[in-house]
Formats: C-alpha cells, structure tokens, sequence
C-alpha cells in the first residue's frame, strides 16, 4: 500500500493532499517525497482529509517535516484531521507541534493567500 500524494499551489501556499494510511510501510517515502515542497519562509498545507489511519511512524514523520519546516522559517499546517487521526495526535501531543484547521478555504484565508 502506498499513500498517494497530489499537490497545487493555491495563491501562493502549497497543498499537498494525501490519501491512504501513513504507516511504517509508507511512512519513509512519503518524507521524502514531502521534504521537497518546503521551501523558506513557505506555507505548506497537508490536506489530510483522505488518511485513515496514522501509525507512530506515520507521527515521527510528520515531526521529521515539522523540525525541516522549523529550520526554514515555514509555516505547516495539516488540514481536515479525522477522529481517528485527530485522537492519535492528540494523544501523543503531537497536535502541539502543528497549526491544525478543519477547512481548506478557511485556513487560505486566514492566511491571506
């Protein structure tokens, strides 16, 4: 199984929509394929809507893109958590390390893009 990876640029912040499980069988190419869409001082919005599941190496990746984020200056957010995913986060603390929104447009705008 893979997690399926789609991105656009939408007035000037990239979305990276993501659909699938982020487990440890796609945990290590999806960082890599992530890595590349921050940039400095950028806004990356992970649209997580599509994600079912997320195991604890699905977590350490996404702290692994939080941390490369931190060293540029740019901005994640992860957008339409659902329960499950929301819950997991939450109970480890990950959800501390992450601007969380519920609606893309919203979350566009908000940042004024």
């Amino acid at each position: 199984m893979t997690v399926k990876v789609s991105s656009q640029v939408l007035a000037g912040a990239t979305v990276v929509a993501l659909e699938g499980e982020i487990n440890s069988t796609t945990s290590g190419g999806l960082q890599a394929q992530l890595l590349p869409f921050i940039g400095r001082g950028s806004l990356l919005l992970i649209d997580l809507t599509g994600i079912s599941y997320i195991s604890s190496a699905g977590l350490r990746t996404l702290l692994i893109v939080h941390r490369h984020a931190q060293q540029l200056d740019a901005e994640i957010t992860l957008v339409g958590l659902s329960e499950e995913v929301s819950f997991v986060m939450s109970a480890t603390g990950f959800l501390d390390f992450f601007r969380v929104a519920e609606d893309l447009d919203a979350e566009l705008e908000r940042a004024g893009r």
